[in-house]
């Protein structure tokens, strides 16, 4: 009896072993699927995001915009996978002060930088990183970019191409601003020329074969962003990137490869003009429309990495301009001959609308409703807190941006639009600017002390050339957009607004 006992114990044994390693297996399994769903779940909260920034491209350089000379079928192919804005613009008229709104959400009016210029800066500095191009003013410490607010969530972040906020070794510094790699050209002056002697990787240089900063060279720039963003890609595949690439095309000097220069050298017409600053191309137009078809082909060999990685259905893209194109055949360039500011008034340098409306689409496949068109009155300020949402990572409080997430994945009746949007620039007579729903008051001469301060009134939906002042028919609207003059204008030690400034 008690043998028979121990026997029927030692089954029953057994058979609990082998209940329990099943048991075991399905949690593994159990565990495994739940730990992929999770990671999955939290891979698609936090999309990649690549933005991408043409240098003075206006706003109808596009062939999704209008332009009939050059061609851009792979941006035109992001407008038609996702979305195109009709009233987006630029955070300002020039290259620096534009690109400080975009990455810390400040309007003019509060962003630190607001005009372009070469500050006196520490001689050891320059020394110890052997510049040779003076970086522009550089933001401080305490403003907080977007690649910063992504590390809340350990985004590999890199900036490709052109900065133009500090120094290495400044407070402005891509590497003290969140960015993990920068690449390209630290200072705008030294982007003026696109065969460099050497590009920045981070804070050592890079020398670039075959070049020396004639017309010609044998390292293009561009390509060489490309290559070093194809690579980030790569490198980063499995984890969340921000991938800003402010490139420096299509602004001057007019260079390009001659293989890209073959495909317009014999279809557009050239005429003789008067050459005023940067180098001379020989076939100015021609040039001109292939850099930025140059640029539209990198952009492609990106989306298709992008789908070769199986990463483009997580990834956000988006693309803009950093204000609107060149004036007077500057560097033989021809905003005329290509329509390139729409018909608008004013070109870069001005806050009438050539001056800083520009191109913005934006694709995310199966989030943002393919082919679709908004007319939501936006601007670059906008970006921060739209990526915020897009990452659910939590934006700076004090910004004047709006997120754009609303619009960008359909749902337009949830959108929260801007009462104003407000531009200052201190430079070019020194310029105050608002669109307020239709209507777009600007002043000038703010650079004089004394200065009989005049505002102009435009409305946009019926005069978007802003051809016909109606301030005098207007004057209740005159009135708020003043209000708004002095309100958002806040006083900088570095740029002087000497007509409003209060002390």
């Amino acid at each position: 009896m008690i043998e028979n006992e121990s026997s029927f114990t030692h089954t029953q044994v057994n058979s609990c072993q082998v209940l329990f390693i099943m048991c075991l297996t399905v949690v593994a399994f159990l565990s495994q699927t739940l730990s992929s769903h999770f990671l999955f779940a939290e891979q698609s909260s936090q999309p990649n995001i690549v933005l991408i920034m043409a240098d003075d491209l206006g706003y109808q350089e596009l062939g999704c915009y209008g332009q009939k000379w050059i061609k851009t079928p792979h941006i035109d192919k992001l407008a038609a996978e996702g979305m195109k804005f009709t009233n987006f613009y630029a955070g300002n008229a020039v290259c620096a002060p534009s690109r400080c709104c975009l990455l810390t959400g400040k309007h003019p009016g509060h962003a630190w930088v607001r005009n372009n210029g070469d500050p006196k800066l520490p001689e050891e500095l320059r020394a110890k990183y052997g510049w040779e191009f003076p970086g522009q003013n550089p933001i401080p410490a305490a403003e907080v970019t977007i690649a910063e607010m992504l590390k809340q969530k350990e985004y590999a972040t890199a900036a490709i191409g052109k900065w133009g906020l500090g120094h290495f070794g400044t407070s402005g510094d891509p590497n003290k601003q969140g960015f993990d790699l920068f690449y390209g050209f630290n200072c705008q002056r030294h982007a003026h020329n696109h065969y460099p002697k050497f590009l920045w990787r981070n804070d050592v240089k890079e020398i670039q074969p075959g070049n020396d900063r004639t017309l010609n060279g044998e390292t293009y720039s561009q390509d060489q962003f490309t290559k070093v963003a194809l690579e980030f890609i790569r490198e980063n595949q499995k984890r969340p990137f921000f991938l800003y690439l402010p490139f420096a095309i299509p602004h001057l000097s007019i260079q390009v490869t001659e293989e890209s220069l073959a495909e317009y050298k014999d279809v557009i017409p050239e005429e003789d003009y008067v050459h005023k600053g940067y180098l001379k191309h020989p076939y100015p137009r021609a040039g001109y429309a292939a850099m930025i078809t140059h640029m539209d082909r990198d952009i492609g060999k990106i989306m298709t990495l992008l789908e070769e990685l199986e990463l483009d259905e997580n990834t956000v893209v988006m693309f803009t301009s950093d204000n609107g194109p060149t004036y007077d055949r500057l560097g033989g360039s021809d905003s005329d001959f290509f329509g390139s500011a729409n018909g608008f008034s004013g070109l870069k340098g001005s806050l009438y609308e050539g001056g800083i409306r520009v191109p913005l689409v934006a694709r995310w496949p199966g989030k943002i409703p393919a082919g679709t068109t908004t007319d939501l009155i936006s601007a670059s300020w906008d970006f921060l807190p739209t990526i915020a949402d897009l990452t659910g990572t939590k934006p700076p409080k004090t910004i004047d941006g709006i997120s754009m997430t609303p619009t960008l994945l359909g749902d337009a009746d949830h959108q929260i639009e801007h009462e104003f949007l407000y531009w200052e620039f201190a430079a070019y007579s020194g310029q105050q600017a608002v669109r307020m729903g239709p209507w777009k008051g600007i002043r000038q001469n703010l650079l004089k002390k004394n200065a009989e301060l005049k505002t102009e009134l435009y409305n946009l939906e019926s005069d978007p050339s802003e051809s016909r002042d109606v301030a005098a028919e207007h004057p209740e609207v005159v009135k708020r957009i003043e209000q708004l003059f002095y309100e958002q204008h806040t006083n900088s030690e570095v740029f002087r607004f000497p007509a409003i400034d209060t002390k």
